[in-house]
Order: C-alpha cells, then sequence, then structure tokens
C-alpha cells in the first residue's frame, strides 16, 4: 500500500515534505556498509579510551552532558511524536497486519525524513560512551555492544526497506525520549526518583519483547501476504533483540532487584 493511499491524508511539515527519501535511499544503498567502519572506530575508541584514562583525573563535563543529553532527548520526542502520529493512522485506517507489513513508513511524507533521521542518528549516538569514559563511570557490556549492533542493523534495514522498520524506530524514539531526558536530569543535578530508572528499563525490556514479535509476524506473513522482507534480516534481527532481552533483563535483575551497588548513571542503551 502506497503512503497515498492512506485516507485521509496526515499534515506534513514543508521539511518533512520536500525531503528526498529517494536520494536518502540511493546514499544508503551505496554506503550502508560504512556503518561497520564507524564500529570499528568506536570499537577502538572504547578500548583505546579507557586505556588513556586509566592514569588520568575524570572530567568533570555536567554541562556538556547536559546539553548533549537534552538534544538527544529533544530530538527524539519529535521523531516518537510524527512516527507515532504516521503509526497511529496505519493501526486505525488499515490495521495491526498492515502496521507490520507497511513499508510506506520509509516514504509516507510524515514519516520519511524521521525514518532516515533515525538510522543516521545512530552515528552520532556513539558520543554517548565518550562521555563516559572521560567521566570514568563504569561501562558495562550492554552499552557499547547495543550500539554497535544497532548502528549495523538499522542501516543495514533501511537499505532494503524491509516490513516492521516503522515499529522498530517509533519504539527506538519513544524509548529514547525517555531515556535521555532522564540522563539529561540526571547530569543536570536533578534528583530523579529511582522508580522512574526502573520504568524506562522496563520499557526498554517491553521494546524487545515487542521487537521480536514484530520479526515473528513479519516472517509469518512474508509469504502470505506482501510483507517485504528476506529471511536474513529476520534472523540477524531476532538474534539481535533476543540478546538485548536477555542482557536487559540481567541489567533489571542486577541493578534494581539485587541491590547492585554500582553506578546507576552507567548507561545500559
Amino acid at each position: 500500500m502506497n503512503a497515498s493511499e492512506l485516507n485521509p491524508p496526515l499534515a506534513e511539515y514543508d521539511f518533512e515534505r520536500l525531503f528526498d527519501e529517494r536520494r536518502a535511499l540511493e546514499w544508503m544503498q551505496e554506503n550502508w556498509s560504512k556503518a561497520f567502519m564507524f564500529c570499528g572506530l568506536y570499537a577502538a575508541l572504547v578500548f583505546g579510551g579507557q586505556h588513556f584514562m586509566r592514569e588520568r583525573p575524570k572530567l568533570n563535563l555536567r554541562r556538556p552532558l547536559v546539553l548533549w543529553s537534552l538534544s538527544l532527548a529533544i530530538f527524539s520526542i519529535i521523531g516518537a511524536l510524527r512516527t507515532g502520529l504516521y503509526m497511529l493512522h496505519v493501526l486505525t485506517a488499515n490495521g495491526f497486519r498492515q502496521s507490520v507489513c507497511d513499508t510506506s513508513f520509509y516514504s509516507a511524507p510524515v514519516s520519511k525524513f524521521w525514518a532516515y533521521a533515525f538510522v543516521l542518528s545512530k552515528a552520532p549516538e556513539l558520543g554517548d560512551t565518550v562521555f563516559i569514559i572521560l567521566r570514568k563511570q563504569r561501562l558495562i557490556f550492554l552499552h557499547w555492544y547495543h550500539h554497535i549492533t544497532v548502528l549495523l542493523y538499522s542501516w543495514y534495514s533501511y537499505k532494503d526497506q524491509v516490513a516492521g522498520g516503522g515499529w522498530f524506530m517509533t519504539m527506538n524514539y519513544v524509548v529514547h525520549s525517555l531515556m535521555y531526558t532522564y540522563y539529561a536530569a540526571r547530569a543536570a543535578g536533578l534528583r530523579v526518583p529511582r522508580p522512574c530508572a526502573m520504568v524506562i528499563t522496563a520499557t526498554q525490556i517491553l521494546q524487545m519483547v515487542m521487537g521480536l514479535a514484530v520479526l515473528g509476524l513479519v516472517y509469518y506473513w512474508m509469504h502470505d501476504v506482501h510483507c517485504p522482507s528476506n529471511v536474513d534480516n529476520v534472523v540477524w534481527g531476532f538474534l539481535m533483540y533476543l540478546s538485548y532481552l536477555v542482557l536487559f533483563a540481567l541489567f533489571f535483575y542486577d541493578t534494581y532487584l539485587r541491590g547492585s551497588s554500582g553506578d546507576k548513571g552507567s548507561k545500559a542503551e
């Protein structure tokens, strides 16, 4: 189903309507493998940076961190509102199955800019780790593993514009809206109740469960109805979401249920 067939049409801003999604797709198809280069440089930063800071005093960086987290929070909130509006429209107008199998998300006037902005944002989001390293906070495996794999999978999926992308991106925008708002508040020195952090991690776990469900439905409907994807994408996506589910569940247990005394400021995502 084309975006033009969704009725009634959604109101879009000029910059969204004028965004050239065809050129964006061409660029991603030609350059998506550069994600491996970004991830290689990132891995070098993770391990090289920790070695560099081992004998050096930690930096404060509180104000830059507030600005960094706040900017990502605002970006995520706007992205969640715009993509959420599109997904809600598809759900109410065409039903749940169409929302899963929809690929107009990548080209619809309301969502096409935010779909591309989402996949590109996974590169600058690697900067989260710079603050952790320079401030000498505890850097957990889940943090850097998640950053690497979500960048690779997002760019890999966008080039094929597979079904399920609307759900994946919208959910991630929503979670990041909560997460980066929390980090901005913490960096600003505000006292955020502990249950807020628990809710955010629980929401992340729910995102992984929903991601697995969507991938399962894409695979189930892939050959019976128009649900464009491929087995390789489904398998890699399933392995990614399953690993996230396990790691986030363990993080939740260790941090909130077992009474871990680790730095709760460490970023899990």
